[in-house]
């Protein structure tokens, strides 16, 4: 019998067992009403402050949830152009784009399909601004700029640690103006990206440092694009200081403010549904589950963390203490130790909570592990599959 009631409750939404026993394993299951909940509350900042709130698509690309979401915000943000086309087909609002470097091939396609391109440093923009200017449709153009100041702590998730390839510090903006005063010219914007999984406090004092370098150039310009990183949906996130220093930069600068959260649309909307294929012992108590770190959640891998499970808490609170692992050959391949209050059984189902940004995005096939089904819990509570996947899916991405 599994460790949970006859529904489980996850953020407020009461999911009966039965039905997920229903669904195929493994599975994400995104929740329509949570999904909607972080729209309303980003399109009341838009509605507050006059902002424009965009998707960042590296985080969640769930496409058949686009309609939602048009509802609600002002468009998509790519990092490439597959993402920039998904946008323009599937969301059909505002395409703002940004890659450390753009292939010469693909500039002709992304012309086409981008309402905003940022650049990431003069080099890009000299050599396709005669492009840009001879495209037959309004693109506006901006830069990457780097203050040189963040709070992340993890150099793997920091935009601006020493020797950053992201974007145009004071100096290097400087030493181009000095070299051709019209260096600005045709460009339209500022776009900083400093800032992961973190409050107002913080955008506080980049915006602080943003505006100490960079503030006499941003005169010049008709928008700024404050990145992702933004926790706004978060329970405990200062939206009053959000919308306070959004303002703030609006009004001083005259400029339209854009931001692009990821996470802040997709957090806590969604579970990841595993079962227990084994049990087994070796110094502890190991379930091995159908569904794996490494080829479904790499984030628990690369940041590192450790995903809450529904009914499960930390190794050794609760009477019985496994470590959750998977099927592959990957030695490293471990979710993490946790307590149950009863013994797990094979064929049990297990509730991976937080799991709709940042997963489907970056999962893979590795040992030919197959790629979890994409359900949409829809409002009114129903389990539909969105996507299901098997061998062609990994066979046609192989040689």
């Amino acid at each position: 019998m599994d460790n949970v009631q006859d529904t489980i409750s996850y953020e407020g939404v009461q999911i009966p067992v039965e039905q997920l026993r229903e669904i195929p394993t493994p599975s994400y299951v995104v929740i329509e009403e949570l999904l909607e909940r972080n729209a309303k509350i980003l399109s009341g900042v838009m509605e507050r402050t006059g902002c424009k709130i965009l998707l960042a698509q590296k985080a969640f690309s769930m496409f058949a949830t686009y309609p939602l979401l048009a509802q609600y915000l002002s468009g998509t943000a790519a990092s490439g152009l597959f993402e920039a086309k998904l946008g323009r087909e599937e969301f059909g609002k505002e395409v703002h784009i940004y890659s450390p470097a753009y292939r010469e091939e693909e500039m002709d396609e992304i012309l086409q399909t981008s309402d905003h391109i940022v650049f990431n440093s003069f080099e890009q923009w000299i050599t396709y601004k005669k492009k840009v200017q001879a495209v037959d449709r309004k693109v506006s153009c901006g830069l990457r700029i780097n203050p040189e100041y963040s709070e992340v702590e993890v150099d793997l998730y920091n935009p601006c640690f020493p020797n950053s390839r992201f974007g145009v510090t004071l100096q290097r903006l400087e030493e181009e103006l000095q070299k051709d005063p019209k260096a600005l010219e045709g460009l339209e914007g500022f776009h900083f990206h400093v800032m992961c999984e973190q409050g107002a406090g913080v955008l506080e004092r980049v915006l602080n440092r943003v505006e100490s370098l960079f503030g006499v150039y941003l005169k010049q310009m008709k928008w700024v694009n404050f990145g992702g990183g933004h926790h706004i949906t978060k329970p405990d996130y200062d939206l009053p200081l959000l919308e306070k220093l959004i303002v703030h930069v609006r009004d001083t600068y005259d400029v339209q403010v854009y931001m692009e959260p990821g996470e802040a649309i997709g957090v806590d909307t969604g579970i990841l549904v595993t079962k227990v294929l084994d049990v087994m012992k070796n110094g502890m108590e190991i379930a091995l589950l159908d569904t794996s770190a490494a080829c479904h959640m790499p984030d628990v891998l690369e940041m590192p963390y450790r995903p809450a499970v529904i009914g499960a808490k930390v190794a050794g609170e609760l009477p019985y203490t496994y470590r959750l692992s998977s099927a592959t050959c990957l030695s490293g391949d471990v979710i993490g130790d946790y307590s149950f209050d009863k013994p797990l059984q094979k064929g049990e189902l297990l509730f991976f909570e937080d799991m709709s940004h940042y997963t489907m995005v970056k999962n893979n096939t590795f040992n030919g592990i197959n790629l979890p089904t994409i359900i949409l819990y829809t409002k009114e509570q129903k389990m539909k599959v969105i996507r299901s996947f098997g061998y062609t899916d990994f066979k046609n991405r192989l040689s």
